[in-house]
């Protein structure tokens, strides 16, 4: 199963000098705290290392170091774009955006054993995503956010035109708050991804356990499953970004 809350990071938030213990933390907390059941509250969780003009090298060593932290909480590690990397360090997939390579030749080189999730903008865009061998998908720009002001949000619409053509599981993505949770569900979205909304806050694991709890309750009779996460994840050019100058969308 797909994890329902994916928590995004971006150039600004990867340059912060607090952001590998605040990202250890995130991890550690999540390894203690246990669902209803006992299970790892963690395995209901993607973390995705995105980081458009961040410098391949550091990517690489951002990604090797959170590796074993998010593998002891259950957490799914994935990169975003660089394909090379995530394969470099085992994570357990990649995420690509519309500036990223296509779809079938990120499965082509993934194989068949790893995620690959894609952001998608319009309903046509999902179905092709789908085509290309897709897990999961993006969608979005939901609502107003500041990681892309630039973007026009699209309004829950987008998520239920998606879900009428695609079956994969769906992601709601762009000024998500845990209050807005339920009604991403609602609209056929199967969990929702932050950026800001988790890296902002005063506390981002206390955020991050906000959104957690607001997907299971929007949805308590398919709760966050404790054995989430997808295909099993494993622990580039490193130089620099595969775009330098332009960044990727998600």
């Amino acid at each position: 199963m797909i994890p329902r809350v994916h928590v995004v990071t971006d150039d600004e938030i990867l340059a912060r000098p607090d952001f590998e213990s605040c990202a250890r933390e995130l991890c550690e907390h999540l390894e203690i705290r246990k669902s209803a059941n006992g299970d790892a509250v963690g395995a209901s969780l993607a973390f995705h290392i995105r980081g458009p003009r961040t410098m391949g090298r550091t990517l690489i060593r951002l990604a090797r170091t959170l590796l074993e932290p998010a593998a002891a909480s259950g957490i799914t590690l994935l990169v975003n774009d660089r394909l090379d990397i995530a394969l470099a360090v085992g994570a357990a997939g990649v995420h690509l955006g519309t500036r990223s390579i296509p779809p079938s030749e990120a499965r082509r080189l993934l194989g068949a054993d790893r995620l690959l999730g894609v952001s998608v903008h319009s309903a046509n865009g999902a179905v092709e995503a789908a085509e290309s061998g897709a897990d999961y998908l993006f969608v979005g720009t939901l609502f107003e956010t500041h990681s892309h002001p630039e973007a026009d949000p699209t309004g829950l619409e987008l998520m239920g035109s998606v879900a009428s053509r695609v079956a994969l599981p769906l992601v709601g993505i762009g000024g998500v708050t845990p209050e807005r949770a339920a009604e991403v569900l609602a609209s056929g979205g199967h969990g929702v991804a932050a950026i800001r909304g988790i890296w902002d806050a005063p506390s981002p694991p206390d955020a991050v356990q906000a959104y957690l709890d607001a997907v299971e309750a929007a949805d308590p009779k398919a709760p966050v499953d404790p054995e989430a996460g997808g295909k099993p994840g494993e622990p580039g050019d490193p130089e620099g970004p595969s775009n330098p100058g332009e960044p990727s969308d998600i």
